[in-house]
């Protein structure tokens, strides 16, 4: 493969998965969207089908990454980091394009949304310069759209919440999605991963919502903090450190626990 087959196929491999991933919690969560309050399963499956989908377009590209956790643990794994800054340059471009196509799909519920007094407070809470350097500080009504966010925030917990989900995730890609020949993703694990996710999601998301990818979560909360929308809310920059931090550190773990338990 080669670097510029790695760079368009991470921009949309990861494009595709932010686009439906993200999609299905805009879908959830904003006003006027039909599948509004859906809920957690909903999420969930949308999220693997997100990465079913991108991992099965993109894979002949790039071998599907989409993830540089992933790219990490395999550059770990076979000792090869020529390509590392290629894939994870893909990823974080494919990641914010992604969302800005969320934001452009969902436009006329966003600005529902986020003029709903009911949702972005009552009149006069925000009048004062407290309240607003808080709002501007912490995660807005819609930034879980774009990015993830603890329900108790605890870091060193959240932190560990990630690097266990991603454990999983990267050992489910290092020992069945690989194919024989190297070229990345197949069919068939595609599918292995994508019913992973799912599973994490079900079993592992509740705590922080399950990023388990840097590029998924920083992508994403930058294009929230560019995007001209009204009262938007912070994009929590406080937290954004968990999401990178601990998929990375999950996605080492789990290469040294392959080169160790399966090489």
């Amino acid at each position: 493969m080669s670097s510029s087959d790695i760079f368009i196929g991470e921009t949309i491999g990861t494009a595709i998965l932010i686009l439906l991933g993200g999609g299905v919690c805009a879908a959830v969560t904003l006003k006027a969207s039909k599948a509004r309050n859906a809920g957690w399963l909903a999420i969930t499956f949308g999220w693997g089908f997100a990465v079913l989908t991108a991992v099965y377009t993109t894979a002949p590209l790039s071998g599907a990454h989409l993830n540089p956790a992933v790219t990490l643990a395999i550059a770990i794994k076979d000792g090869d980091w020529k390509n590392v800054p290629v894939y994870w340059a893909g990823q974080i471009l494919g990641a914010m394009i992604g969302a800005a196509l969320v934001w452009i799909a969902y436009y006329g519920q966003f600005h529902a949304h986020l003029t709903d007094r009911e949702i972005v407070g009552g009149p006069g809470a925000q009048d004062t310069a407290k309240a607003v350097e808080a709002q501007e500080k912490a995660a807005g009504p819609v930034l879980g759209i774009f990015s993830t966010g603890p329900e108790v925030r605890v870091a060193w917990q959240n932190v560990a919440t990630e690097i266990i989900g991603t454990v999983v995730l990267v050992l489910a890609v290092l020992t069945q999605g690989l194919n024989d020949k190297g070229n990345g993703l197949g069919t068939l694990g595609a599918l292995i991963t994508a019913l992973v996710v799912v599973s994490i999601g079900l079993s592992l998301g509740g705590p922080t919502g399950y990023a388990i990818n840097p590029a998924r979560d920083l992508g994403p909360r930058i294009v929230h903090a560019l995007l001209p929308l009204p009262n938007k809310g912070g994009s929590d920059w406080g937290y954004a450190w968990v999401p990178v931090v601990g998929p990375l550190i999950g996605g080492a773990i789990a290469a040294g626990i392959y080169n160790v338990a399966f090489a």
